[in-house]
């Protein structure tokens, strides 16, 4: 029964995840965000190619289209499997990430993820590991001011996070009983997420070793920009 459950809120998270904010506020624009700037349809390129506002419109649209459902299966799980509801709340939001990242009808051309999954974060509903994460990403791009940086971070710290609450019992599994294995899966799943979106930004990381990534708040109107990919 679980195995389907996980199979149910995969799909259901991924035919979320397809909902591409930045692509749909482009078009309603005028472009295709992906044809600009870095070529994916997050957050961080319709700032940079439209604005403040459509930086925020694509933000929340991608952050709540993976929050949403996550705490929709929350509620629906926490009781009936009071031990490894979280597992299923992962695993709605690995298929909103994944629908991010590959629409099929964009021929598989999305975002990188990196509101999606912190959509996916606030939906685990855990305020300390919230906090720590949110300072953190702040932190490192109000150093920085390279969003691309406080993201990769953001997801190994992430990870370290999720496996220091996991092995101490802060989740809801039990570490040295009998939903343990369902513990080790959900790690497992969040090293995917991290891995996903540091992959995605392949070609950020060779930027920043070159010094080319453009820091936040270069914004350039759109017949300026010029394919980054």
């Amino acid at each position: 029964m679980t195995v389907t459950i996980r199979i149910i809120c995969f799909i259901c998270g991924y035919f979320c995840g397809i909902i591409e904010t930045g692509y749909i506020y482009g078009k309603l624009n005028g472009i295709d965000i992906r044809n600009y700037g870095s070529g994916n349809s997050g957050t961080t390129n319709a700032l940079r190619v439209l604005g403040k506002k459509a930086g925020l419109v694509v933000f929340i649209g991608d952050f709540f289209k993976a929050f949403i459902p996550c705490f929709i299966v929350r509620l629906l799980t926490q009781n009936s499997y009071p031990d490894i509801f979280l597992l299923f709340v992962l695993y709605v939001g690995l298929g909103v990430v994944v629908g991010h990242n590959f629409p099929f009808y964009l021929k598989f051309k999305g975002g990188k993820g990196v509101a999606a999954t912190a959509g996916m974060i606030a939906g685990l509903l855990i305020p300390l590991m919230i906090v720590i994460l949110l300072v953190l990403f702040i932190a490192v791009v109000a150093v920085t001011r390279y969003v691309s940086v406080g993201s990769i971070l953001l997801m190994i710290e992430f990870v370290t996070c999720y496996v220091i609450f996991a092995f101490k019992g802060m989740l809801c599994f039990d570490p040295k009983g009998d939903s343990k294995s369902e513990m080790i899966e959900s790690i497992v799943l969040a090293v995917i997420f991290a891995t996903m979106s540091i992959l995605k930004h392949k070609a950020n990381i060779i930027r920043l070793m070159h010094g080319e990534e453009n820091k936040l708040g270069d914004k350039k109107k759109v017949s300026e920009i010029k394919e980054e990919n």
